[in-house]
């Protein structure tokens, strides 16, 4: 570990910052990965809901396809933000 590591506080560190390339990686090709499936549902299950409303299917089914649309966006949201924690440089 560097000098310079050390003066930096832990709470300001990256969370695998000890764990050496072994586990970076990895996880710096799956995170964005993951990053990208999560968004491309989300863009798969708006298309749907949006079809299904301009087609005049059953009300239910829009509504938990947009629901759905929102706990995907979330997903890949909170997936992003993780991402931007564990890889700030």
């Amino acid at each position: 570990m560097s000098a310079v590591f050390r003066l930096v506080p832990a709470s300001l560190r990256p969370l695998g910052s000890r764990c050496g390339p072994a586990y970076i990686t990895p996880m710096e090709r799956f995170l964005p990965a993951l990053i990208v499936v999560a968004m491309v549902a989300t863009l798969g299950v708006l298309g749907l809901g949006l079809l299904s409303m301009a087609r005049g299917d059953s009300a239910r089914r829009s509504n938990k396809l947009m629901q759905s649309r929102v706990l995907l966006q979330g997903i890949a949201l909170l997936l992003f933000i993780v991402f931007m924690w564990l890889f700030r440089r």
